[in-house]
C-alpha cells in the first residue's frame, strides 16, 4: 500500500472488522404461557450482574410448527423489561420469522459458524493456484493464567481449555470453549463448553461461585447444593442437566 493509501485510510471515519462474541440464547418453549415473565424475572433476579443488559438471541426453534405466529415486537419487549436485551433470533415457522424481522431482531446461525466450501479452480485455467493454507487445529494448547482474575475481568479460552492457577474473584468471569480447570476458589462466574461442546467440564479446588455454566445450562449460587459449596467439585452434564459432584 503506497502513502497516500495508508493516509487515505487514516482518514476514513470508521473500520469494518470480523469478531465473535458470547450471548446467551434464550429458547422459547411457550411464549403463551402466563409464568414465561415472572420465572424469567426469578432467574434474572438470581444473578442481577451476570443477566442485566446481557444481549441474547431468541431461540424459535420449537415453534417451527407454529402457523400462525405471535406478536414477537410485544415478546421481544416483555424480554426487555426483564433487563435482558434481544438482538437476534433462530428457527421458527416463516411467520415467526418475519415478525422476528419485522421486530428488528436479526436472523443468527446455529450453534457454530457455518463451514465455507471453496470451489475447485477450473481445470481448463493454466495460471496455477496458491496451495490452501494448512487447517487451523480444532482445539488449541491451554491458555494458563497464574495471576489471581479479579473482579470486572473476563478471560476466554477460544477453542481450547482454560487452567487457572490461582483464585477467580467475585465479579469476574471466566469462559472456555473446553474445560475449565481452577486451582483456587472460584468466587465468580465460569462458563466451559460455550460453543457448543456438551462434553465439557469445569474443576475447582473451592466452589463459591456466582455462577456455572456448560453448554449454556446453567446454575446459579442459589441454587447450588450448600453440601457441595466451599469444596473441591467437578461439574459436568449428565442426562441434560448440570451434576456438581465433590472429587
Amino acid at each position: 500500500m503506497n502513502s497516500a493509501s495508508q493516509v487515505a485510510e487514516r482518514d476514513v471515519p470508521f473500520q469494518l472488522r470480523g469478531n465473535s462474541f458470547t450471548m446467551m440464547v434464550l429458547k422459547v418453549l411457550d411464549p403463551a404461557s402466563p409464568s414465561f415473565f415472572p420465572l424469567l424475572g426469578g432467574k434474572v433476579r438470581q444473578a442481577p450482574n451476570f443477566f442485566r443488559h446481557a444481549p441474547v438471541v431468541l431461540d424459535f426453534e420449537e415453534l417451527a410448527g407454529l402457523e400462525g405466529g405471535f406478536d414477537v415486537a410485544a415478546f421481544a419487549q416483555g424480554v426487555r423489561e426483564h433487563h435482558l436485551l434481544p438482538v437476534g433470533f433462530q428457527g421458527g415457522s416463516p411467520a415467526v420469522q418475519q415478525a422476528a424481522l419485522a421486530a428488528g431482531l436479526v436472523p443468527m446461525p446455529a450453534g457454530r459458524a457455518a463451514k465455507l466450501e471453496v470451489a475447485r479452480p477450473d481445470a481448463r485455467s493454466a495460471a496455477p493456484q496458491p496451495a490452501a493454507p494448512p487447517p487451523e487445529p480444532a482445539f488449541r494448547p491451554a491458555l494458563m493464567i497464574t495471576e489471581p482474575i479479579r473482579s470486572g475481568q473476563q478471560i476466554y479460552a477460544e477453542k481450547t481449555d482454560l487452567i487457572v492457577t490461582a483464585a477467580v474473584g467475585h465479579g469476574a468471569e471466566v469462559l472456555a470453549d473446553g474445560n475449565i480447570h481452577i486451582y483456587g476458589p472460584l468466587r465468580g462466574r465460569a462458563l466451559a463448553g460455550v460453543s457448543g461442546d456438551g462434553a465439557a467440564r469445569i474443576f475447582c479446588q473451592s466452589l463459591e461461585a456466582e455462577l456455572v455454566s456448560i453448554s449454556g445450562l446453567y446454575q446459579v449460587s442459589e441454587d447450588i447444593d450448600k453440601a457441595v459449596v466451599k469444596k473441591a467439585v467437578q461439574i459436568r452434564l449428565k442426562d441434560g442437566y448440570l451434576q456438581i459432584e465433590a472429587m
